[in-house]
């Protein structure tokens, strides 16, 4: 038999977003209780420890200049950051033709060189008209939301590489291939996080820097905060909205709540049960909105021998599998950590493949950009986030042609008693751990007002 709590608010995901709207409900005084359906706290930001002490991120790790809300949350819980390794060279690879480069802009031919100039600085003029809070409002929202990326980057770069650069961007930064959403939606997430050089930087970018201990501690210190609040292994299987109230349930739980905070991806979102049925609009949002295809690799070398060839470990490749790479060691230098994306097309064809297979097809693009020395690593650590139950896909959601403009403002509008959180809903910092912060304490606000105004149950 069920057992049954009576609560003010239950907030669904033990993500960022879940914990911090259950840390500024806990602030106002109400009564919480976070159910996650995993057996741990942070969503799509996981720790994995190796030997030697050595913790890699399976999932989100950076932080970079403006994300100011996870900032000081780690600094108020006392998690501290490093730089992430960014002395010597970098590396562009173009089919068998690979450079190294200093800094953020590789030598390659003048005239490819100006030709994505060019489209930058035009795509950056556009991300900035979309306003953040409304981008189905902007003055060219219809022209842009339906068309995708891949058709602007067809018609605004002339070359060939220059086309390559921008698809490099798209994997890079929502593991996802540009004919796989909107311009509307690039030009958003683009301005949401501060132009095209911030969201792919690395010095003053949001690569900078990394947590120490790995960024899970930040998730694992807000549920210790928190206590017996945070309740896992508890799956939300129908949320019923009484009008006055909500009943949650799990199927060890019956939560009966003034209100509800859903703060997990709208694909998961819409996949519970709701009482009554959601409105078509908010519906039909989920059914449009998929998750990005990642598989992360974390490969493990007894030094980080790039290092001694003065590299950073900053890899990027047009072809693939492994487009991106960084160097992602421990501050201690005790092992040398190679971090590789499998993104986009790449991943979902990995995704079919045996890990052994999938394996030898990573190392085989590390050893193209790093030289012999990669092909034998000590340990290979691998995460694929489509395959994961409670995620479905990383980094975060990304909308297609016609959905900010038919189903835009269901992205966050509460149903009833019914409240939407997750980095898919923030404005600033969109699909990042920043964003979920923010997201967080915007859904927390909205439920405090609702409960303000808001008579007692009897």
């Amino acid at each position: 038999m069920a057992e049954r709590i009576e609560t003010d608010v239950v907030v669904v995901g033990a993500g960022l977003a879940g914990l911090s709207a259950a840390q500024a409900l806990v602030a106002a005084g109400r009564d919480v209780v976070v159910v996650e359906a995993r057996d741990r706290v942070g969503g799509r930001v996981v720790n994995r420890e190796l030997d030697h002490g050595v913790v890699v991120e399976m999932g989100g790790q950076w932080i970079g200049p403006t994300q100011n809300r996870i900032a000081r949350l780690a600094a108020d819980l006392g998690v501290e950051t490093f730089p992430t390794f960014n002395d010597g060279d970098n590396i562009l690879r173009f089919g068998e033709t690979q450079g190294r480069y200093k800094g953020a802009i590789p030598r390659i031919n003048p005239v490819v060189l100006a030709d994505i100039g060019r489209a930058q600085a035009r795509f950056d003029k556009l991300a900035r008209r979309v306003p953040l809070e409304a981008p189905w409002s902007a003055a060219q929202a219809e022209q842009w939301d339906s068309q995708t990326f891949e058709t602007w980057i067809r018609r605004n770069c002339r070359t060939s590489k220059g086309k390559d650069l921008l698809r490099l961007y798209s994997a890079a930064v929502f593991a996802a291939e540009p004919a796989d959403y909107s311009l509307l939606h690039a030009l958003f997430y683009t301005n949401s996080g501060g132009g095209v050089d911030r969201l792919t930087g690395t010095a003053d970018g949001a690569q900078q820097d990394r947590f120490v201990g790995g960024s899970q501690r930040i998730p694992l210190l807000m549920a210790d905060e928190l206590g017996a609040r945070v309740r896992l292994a508890q799956p939300v299987r129908r949320i019923t909205d009484r009008g006055a109230g909500v009943t949650v349930l799990t199927d060890q739980l019956e939560l009966e709540a003034r209100a509800v905070v859903v703060a997990i991806p709208p694909t998961l979102a819409g996949r519970l049960v709701y009482e009554p049925a959601l409105p078509p609009w908010r519906d039909q949002l989920t059914q449009a909105v998929p998750a990005g295809a990642v598989i992360k690799c974390n490969v493990v070398y007894e030094t980080p021998f790039w290092r001694e060839d003065g590299l950073t470990g900053q890899a990027t490749g047009n072809e693939g599998p492994v487009k991106i790479t960084f160097d992602n060691s421990p501050p201690s230098g005790v092992r040398g950590v190679m971090l590789a994306f499998l993104e986009g097309a790449h991943a979902r064809r990995a995704a079919r493949m045996t890990p052994a297979e999938r394996r030898e097809a990573v190392l085989g693009s590390l050893v193209r950009y790093f030289g012999p020395q990669a092909a034998k690593p000590l340990d290979f650590q691998e995460l694929d986030w489509s395959a994961e139950e409670w995620t479905r896909g990383c980094y975060g959601a990304h909308l297609p042609t016609g959905v900010w403009t038919q189903y835009g403002p269901a992205l966050r509008e509460p149903v009833g008693c019914i409240h939407w959180a997750g980095t898919e809903t923030a404005t600033v910092w969109n699909g990042y751990m920043d964003g979920a912060l923010q997201s967080g304490d915007r859904a927390a606000a909205e439920v405090l007002q609702c409960l303000s105004i808001r008579p007692e149950e009897s």
